[in-house]
């Protein structure tokens, strides 16, 4: 066992969490522990022991299963460019033991490395049921020792097991009303917000003769009076209330949904229970007084930090959808697992990459993204292109977390997802060609018997359904431009995922493999008369959709680009608001930053602003009621730009795995200013850029341990006269951009004079 001095120790168990501890040593401070991509320390003592995870009300609580978990941790400095060159980690049995010096778990002795988010445990077995405690300390670029960081710890499970993902259990958050009027028979209350919660009522009877009509629901009508027959799959609920004599609390107990509670959805667990989606609350037949705290909604919700991300800008209604799209990723988290909103309760790859992209912008938390993904890796749903999308997911989840063991553990269903056995000679892959086997199935972990091409959601108008749908009248043929899309796109993110794993062999294939779609897309899709990609080899329709894909996933050349966003731009918002995540991954791709703002804040009756006016507090499943009769009010696919605003608005994107390196790349279009904080594993990137006639400026924070690369838009043909932090910069404009040279950690105020 060896002792070392230690300074300011405290106890905390941070598992991934982003906190407000900082421990200041010299020069670099040391901050925000974690331990296997967990968000949010709920540190309560139990029974005298600090635990983390823990419900009180339901005695859940999160354990680590990983037999070598990974260990991370912030870095913030006040110097620029402040990195770390070593680390060494201590762990023991007990705080109290490394409180005093003892070690008796593990020294990793001083490591020469940068690595900061990924370190795994390679002490002694660490042992079932067990808690530890550990802190660090690092090295910066000249050699100069941080103080010790505070103490964390953690908890291993019953079971240990080579990889598997933690999470969090689900929390209840109690909230009271914001507003609340009564007349002489009802009382009407409004939360302000939908949320998946629960009603507790503490009520009053003289006599405890009195029975109360309880009525909830998501919408109400012109009179404010909750509408009892809102359509679709909008919630409303009634409920006979007894009163017994005096004052009592009630819990109301909601009747499960038969479709929502089905062989396929997630269910609610038992320390929760049953939920339903709710705003608006009447209380019919009461007549004593009543305060707020007599009313209180339970909303049940994944871990969430509210102030962890932030934008704001010079467009009102952009700020709303922007509000919008982040409480709608909080707001539907409440399952654990995405899931596609409260008609069906049941996970779909299409959602929950949408999913995921979102809730890396509005919050530093991984670990339901990757719960979901790995779920549906095993539970795989019926549309070609959404099993290709788990690959897409895997590959975020490495991007953004720089973590590549659910990769590595998964690496055989991955391949699976890439359909190759639907390929042909001409390097597109077809489900309508006889090769969807029971082996295949078996292998995608799909239990129904063939994939179907799905493009878009609805197809074809319905009963009571505006329009023909919302694929843009694709025409489906036996090699869909759309699902070879997605199958180059994942075949490019599998080579890279190969790659990080070490089998070269693999990585070659899979990129030999792409080159050969790519160029099959060029000759056998591209219409060169009318400038665009056709759906289909025998077919000369062009869709937005096929175009965006296209776009989108970096199968259209330069040479073409500006042609196919003519068309893309020729054909509005003529898809769905899951469509819309690849349309405006396509319209910034190809530089259309006023086109894309014009999208987003637009005010049409197919836009995010639409759903506020609907009266809808969460994102919905469609554009509106009528282009989906029976949509529900909470559907986190609708909540695209809650990515796509830090992503493509903002610009700020990782390049590298784990955030070592990002790109900064605004396009804020007519916006006079406008400013973000996006969450990463490695802190908080703060963006904030403004513009008039003559000058563009940016004030960017980068954290410790990263490198930014930034791009500034610029038209004019001549040397911008720049300024990083008042010194004068020279820079010549490549493409529109100014590709400024890598900036390390620290703060920066850029200038470009536009005169």
């Amino acid at each position: 066992m060896r002792k070392f001095p230690l300074t300011r120790m405290c106890l905390l168990w941070v598992l991934m969490a982003q906190g407000a501890l900082t421990v200041y040593g010299q020069h670099v401070n040391v901050l925000n522990l974690k331990v296997d991509l967990l968000e949010y320390p709920m540190l309560q003592v139990v029974n005298g022991y600090p635990v983390v995870g823990y419900s009180r009300e339901s005695g859940e609580q999160v354990r680590i299963a990983n037999k070598q978990p990974l260990l991370g941790w912030e870095l913030s400095s006040a110097s620029r460019g402040a990195t770390q060159s070593a680390y060494q980690i201590v762990m023991a049995t007990h705080a109290d033991s490394l409180a005093k010096g003892i070690v008796d778990v593990w020294d990793s002795g001083k490591v020469t490395s940068d690595t900061s988010t990924g370190v795994v445990y390679d002490g002694r077995p660490l042992d079932p049921n067990t808690g530890y405690a550990w802190q660090v300390r690092v090295w910066n670029e000249d050699g100069v020792t941080s103080a010790w960081s505070p103490i964390s710890q953690f908890r291993t499970a019953d079971t240990l097991h080579d990889y598997q993902t933690a999470f969090y259990p689900l929390q209840k958050t109690d909230e009271v009303p914001q507003r609340l009027s009564a007349s002489q028979h009802q009382i009407r209350i409004d939360f302000g917000k939908a949320s998946f919660g629960q009603l507790r009522l503490t009520l009053t009877s003289p006599a405890g003769m009195d029975t109360v009509t309880v009525r909830l629901g998501e919408a109400v009508n012109a009179d404010g009076t909750i509408n009892r027959k809102p359509g679709g799959t909008i919630r409303y609920a009634e409920y006979q209330l007894p009163l017994k004599r005096g004052r009592h609390t009630y819990h109301v107990q909601f009747r499960p949904d038969r479709r929502n509670t089905g062989r396929q959805a997630i269910l609610m667990p038992a320390y929760i229970g049953e939920v339903m989606p709710f705003r608006y609350v009447e209380l019919d037949g009461y007549v004593q007084a009543v305060e707020a705290s007599d009313i209180v909604r339970s909303t049940a919700h994944y871990p969430f930090d509210d102030f962890t991300s932030h934008f704001e800008s010079s467009d009102s209604v952009l700020n709303a959808v922007w509000e919008l799209c982040k409480y709608s990723i909080k707001a539907t988290s409440f399952a654990g697992i995405y899931v596609d909103g409260d008609r069906e309760r049941i996970p779909y790859e299409a959602d929950a990459y949408i999913n995921q992209l979102s809730h890396y912008g509005v919050d530093n938390e991984y670990s339901m993204a990757r719960r979901s993904h790995e779920y549906l890796l095993h539970n795989a749903t019926w549309p070609t292109e959404w099993i290709l999308q788990s690959v897409l997911m895997a590959y975020n989840d490495y991007l953004y977390t720089g973590d590549i063991r659910s990769v590595r553990h998964h690496y055989d269903d991955l391949k699976a997802k890439l359909l190759l056995p639907l390929r042909e000679a001409n390097g597109l892959i077809s489900t309508t060609k006889g090769k969807q086997t029971k082996q295949l199935m078996n292998a995608i972990h799909y239990r129904g018997d063939a994939l179907r091409d799905i493009v878009d959601w609805p197809h074809t108008g319905g009963f009571g359904m505006v329009g023909n749908g919302e694929t843009d009248g694709f025409v489906f043929t036996d090699f869909n431009a759309v699902v070879n899309a997605f199958h180059y796109k994942a075949l490019c993110d599998m080579a890279k995922l190969a790659a990080a794993l070490g089998f070269e062999e693999d990585a070659v294939a899979f990129s030999n493999k792409a080159d050969e779609t790519h160029r099959s897309f060029q000759s056998l899709l591209w219409d060169n008369r009318s400038g665009n990609y056709r759906d289909g080899v025998d077919t000369d329709h062009a869709s937005l959709h096929t175009n965006m894909m296209a776009l989108a996933f970096g199968l259209v050349p330069a040479s073409k680009s500006d042609r196919v966003m003519a068309f893309i731009r020729s054909r509005g918002m003529a898809c769905s608001v899951y469509g819309s995540q690849f349309l405006m991954d396509a319209v910034y791709e190809a530089g259309a930053a006023e086109y894309g703002l014009s999208l987003l804040a637009s005010q049409d009756d197919r836009s995010w602003y639409n759903m506020i006016r609907a009266g809808s507090t969460v994102t919905m499943e469609a554009w509106d009621n009528k282009y989906k009769p029976n949509q529900d009010w909470n559907h986190a696919w609708g909540a695209v730009p809650a990515n796509v605003i830090p992503r493509k608005l903002m610009g700020v994107e990782p390049l590298e795995p784990g955030w070592d390196v990002f790109r900064v790349r605004p396009q804020i279009g007519s916006l006079e200013w406008a400013t973000v904080s996006v969450p990463t594993v490695k802190g908080a990137v703060e963006v904030s850029c403004r513009q008039d006639h003559s000058t563009y400026t940016l004030e960017l924070s980068v954290p410790g341990n990263t490198v930014a690369a930034v791009e500034l838009p610029y038209t004019a043909k001549k040397r911008a006269h720049m300024t990083i932090n008042g010194e004068a910069t020279e820079v010549k404009p490549v493409d529109g951009l100014l590709k400024l040279p890598r900036l390390p950690s620290g703060s920066y105020r850029i200038t470009v004079d536009l005169r």
